[in-house]
């Protein structure tokens, strides 16, 4: 099993920004792609920003692209997403998320970190 704990939600105001982390534990090594989704009050869960461990190819949804940067540590087992110039349309629970390199779905998620940004 994959356990994945997510931080740094918070309270912003529009344009600024904010960092999220996600800690990864467990079986690690089965883990092929690590992303990052967003879910608002009464709409559906979105796909925000992915990337693979190994190589560190990334892939953006297009509202967020040349704001948000998703990077890696592999030796700490931590992902990251820079979020920048941060709007009051990406208030949402953002969540972890790993992918086995066999699977379509994602196989595992984390508990979510709340994002909140005031106009």
């Amino acid at each position: 099993q994959v356990q994945l704990v997510e931080s740094g939600g918070g309270l912003v105001q529009a344009g600024g920004s904010l960092r999220l982390s996600c800690a990864a534990s467990g079986r690690t090594s089965d883990t092929y792609t690590m992303g990052w989704f967003r879910q608002a009050p009464g709409k559906e869960r979105e796909f925000v920003a992915v990337i693979v461990w190994s190589g560190g190819a990334t892939g953006y949804a297009d509202s967020v692209k040349g704001r948000f940067t998703i990077s890696r540590d592999n030796a700490k087992n931590t992902v990251y997403l820079q979020m920048r110039s941060l709007k009051p349309e990406d208030t949402a629970v953002y969540y972890c998320a790993a992918r086995r390199r066999a699977t379509t779905n994602y196989d595992y998620w984390g508990q979510g970190t709340q994002v909140t940004v005031s106009s």
